[in-house]
């Protein structure tokens, strides 16, 4: 447990406000210097490079600065004094900064005179627009065109400053640009040398007042920035109310307050439910509950096929909402053609598209680029969850064909000498060394510390295949399609044979990490095993073994399963995917241990990662944290520097944990809902209210007794829901004599 001093916040040196496609980043004075990696960023295009008020040419000093919701932020600072920090505070002169960001951003201005003498004083806006990549922001500068920076006066009788930015690269042409509207200000604006200033006159608690837009226009676009109220207490806009109501519609948690890890539960389970809805596209909407989150903050704010396909379905016990959204628009980015410099093929599945000027002017393909092997075999997984939590034939029957064209391009592409194993190898000369689940160009390494050579079939992704495959075997059942079921089931069946005998690795009672472009195992120990008895293509008679020793000292290091063991050679704590602990394979592989009924190491996994959340602000896990022990020398992790926080597939792990100590599980075709609860000692008691399963809603409370066992209560049920204290049929516990489960076992084909 923490010493209640402990607290973790990555990216520390930024403050954040986002919206869709919008992110504000500053300094933690509020402020843009025209260094680093701050910035107005729309489209992954930084429109503001430079951006800070003075007061008589000098800074502000910052007096409380945050966040107010994802999309909204208040500040507030002193003006400097010549007598020093003391005087200054005691005869304020104060500068309010009121942000709304939407598409672009407003902001609403306010000085006020605390002193008790009139005040005269110049207030300054320095600002620039450099039109760099996100990318960019980090590394050396690419793409160059056109800036052309003009003060005019706006069709309103008011005054702007328009950055307009024109580049081009072979036939790709770009045309991003930014204007800075003073919608109204009490005295008329002055512009100067790249600043805009304000002379200013107050009587003693007097108030001058100023609104500025920030409407960028992407490709001839322009955007809406939403100009709102400075109050803070009022929903302002659709999109604000449209989040408002995914909370209220979404499962939420609640339990009574106790000395246990109870609060650190409830807190960050309902923290995830907010960053995921906060991180919404709204651009990508499909329909109102049916939508499609950003992977993370600050850097992947675009669509990633593997993230928001991992994201949406762990959180599919909170909602189904973004499973309905993701998977019919990643189906749209469906590879339809050959083109090696995307890394497409017909039927494979979108890795990641972007809309930053280097994808756009083609120096990278990330525009439209295909180089991952998991989202292919991921998306006929989603489907089916998809299918099990709702139930609709309307719904999922359109996303059928894409899953089998996205199988298809795995059984012709990704095996291409025929030996019945799933590789990957780029064609692109810019494309991504290694598209397994560790897409990092070092991460998958042999056991001396050498890189393995492509094409690599990694352990983790035959068994996505796996069970993608016997996922949709069942789903094509339901949906009259007999012979396609069959003749997937049977191949899943051969393909876990083949796996266990070429992968399983006896004198270490592990799996392999890989097969090499040789054919030659790459025999290093990683989390990439715990993927495989997630997805049940580990033989039964190895799990024991395989979970033993993902649960040893040099893996488990505490906090989490780290990717690479610390006994490797290539072992760093600080790798992105040698050493270091990503909190979304933890809710995957709690999920895998339930389905051997190995509930002590789902409870220890689970608590490890709680108590990991609570080391951080808001109880909010990072995209990763480094794999340091747990021990007296190391009381928490080190924080890898460029980790997104919050980031979508890390909040969506949390709902894991809870699913797997609840043993709850959804068959919404038969209007089902299985439930086996074993709650550990540090969590007594939870409640799920409006959890959606088919059209049913049920609010249903948890709870330990005396003796140590677990119980559930049925608080409220709306529509038709059988609920069944049970292993769920996908259990290996599940018993023979259990009518449930021969009734869905009788659903497979034979």
């Amino acid at each position: 447990m923490s010493s209640g001093f402990i607290r973790l916040r990555p990216r520390d040196d930024a403050l954040y406000a986002s919206h869709n496609r919008t992110v504000l980043c500053t300094r933690r004075d509020g402020f843009i210097y025209g260094t680093g990696e701050f910035g107005l960023f729309v489209h992954e295009t930084r429109l503001l490079s430079l951006y800070r008020y003075m007061a008589d040419g000098r800074l502000w000093i910052p007096s409380g600065l945050s966040t107010v919701e994802p999309n909204s932020w208040l500040g507030y600072y002193i003006a400097q004094s010549g007598a020093g920090i003391a005087d200054a505070l005691q005869h304020a002169l104060e500068l309010k900064l009121a942000r709304h960001v939407s598409d672009g951003f407003h902001e609403t201005v306010e000085v006020t005179n605390f002193t008790q003498k009139p005040v005269r004083t110049i207030l300054q806006l320095e600002l620039d627009a450099d039109f760099a990549d996100a990318t960019e922001t980090k590394d050396l500068r690419r793409q160059h065109g056109r800036t052309e920076r003009r003060w005019r006066r706006a069709a309103d009788g008011g005054w702007e400053i328009l950055f307009d930015y024109h580049a081009e690269h072979g036939t790709a042409r770009i045309h991003r640009g930014l204007i800075v509207r003073i919608v109204e200000a009490a005295t008329p604006p002055i512009h100067e040398d790249g600043r805009v200033s304000f002379e200013i006159d107050l009587q003693p608690l007097a108030c001058w007042n100023a609104h500025i837009d920030f409407v960028p226009f992407i490709d001839e676009k322009a955007m809406s920035p939403v100009c709102v109220p400075a109050s803070f207490d009022a929903l302002q806009t659709e999109r604000d109310r449209e989040r408002a109501r995914f909370l209220r519609d979404s499962t939420c948690f609640s339990a009574p307050c106790t000395g246990t890890l109870t609060h650190v539960v409830v807190n960050a389970l309902e923290q995830a439910r907010r960053d995921l809805s906060a991180m919404r596209l709204y651009d990508l909407d499909v329909g109102q509950r049916a939508w499609t989150m950003g992977a993370g903050l600050p850097l992947y704010i675009g669509l990633f096929g593997r993230d928001t396909l991992t994201a949406s379905w762990q959180a599919g016990l909170a909602s189904t909402e973004m499973m309905a959204g993701v998977l019919p628009q990643l189906a749209r980015w469906q590879g339809s053609r050959i083109d090696d410099w995307r890394d497409e093929q017909p039927g494979r599945m979108l890795h990641e598209a972007h809309t930053g000027p280097l994808a756009m002017l083609n120096y990278d393909p990330r525009r439209r680029y295909y180089g991952s092997i998991t989202t292919s075999a991921f998306y006929p997984v989603v489907v089916s969850e998809l299918w099990h939590w709702t139930g609709d034939k309307d719904l999922v029957r359109p996303l059928i064909e894409p899953a089998l064209k996205a199988l298809r391009w795995l059984d012709e592409y990704s095996d291409p000498d025929g030996a019945g194993f799933y590789k990957y190898q780029t064609r692109s000369t810019q494309g991504l060394e290694n598209q397994a689940w560790k897409d990092s160009g070092d991460a998958i390494v042999h056991e001396d510390g050498s890189q393995a050579k492509t094409p690599i079939a990694t352990c983790e992704e035959q068994g996505f295949v796996y069970l993608a495959k016997m996922l949709l075997s069942l789903l094509l059942w339901w949906f009259d399609r007999k012979d396609e079921a069959d003749r997937l089931y049977q191949e899943g069946h051969e393909l876990r044979k083949r796996f266990n005998q070429a992968f399983w690795m006896e004198d270490e009672g592990f799996f392999a990490m890989g097969l090499d472009g040789d054919g030659r195992r790459i025999e290093s120990i990683g989390s990439n095993g715990g993927h495989c008895l997630a997805t049940g293509i580990a033989d039964d008679a190895l799990v024991k073994r395989a979970v033993r020793r993902l649960m040893t000292e040099d893996l488990f290091s505490g906090w989490g399963v780290r990717t690479l063991s610390s006994r490797h050679p290539a072992y760093n704590p600080y790798s992105y995917h040698r050493g270091t602990v990503w909190p979304v394979e933890q809710g995957t592989f709690v999920l895998g241990f339930l389905r051997y009924g190995l509930h002590t190491d789902v409870q220890r996994l689970a608590k490890a990662q709680f108590e990991a959340a609570l080391l951080f602000d808001h109880y909010r896990l990072p995209e990763l944290f480094g794999g340091h022990p747990r021990d007296a020398a190391h009381p928490f992790p080190a924080l890898y520097p460029e980790a997104n926080w919050p980031q979508a597939w890390s909040a969506s792990s949390l709902f894991c944990h809870l699913q797997a100590m609840l043993g709850l599980y959804p068959f919404a075709p038969l209007n089902l809902l299985f439930v086996d609860p074993h709650l550990p000692e540090w969590l007594p008691e939870i409640t799920l209210t409006n959890l959606h399963v088919g059209w049913a809603i049920v609010t249903i409370r948890f709870y330990r007794v005396a003796g140590g066992g677990s119980e559930y209560q049925v608080r409220e049920l709306i529509g038709n829901l059988r609920i069944l204290r049970q292993p769920s049929p996908w259990s290996l516990t599940a018993g023979w004599g259990e009518r449930l489960k021969d009734v869905v076992s009788s659903l497979l084909p034979v």
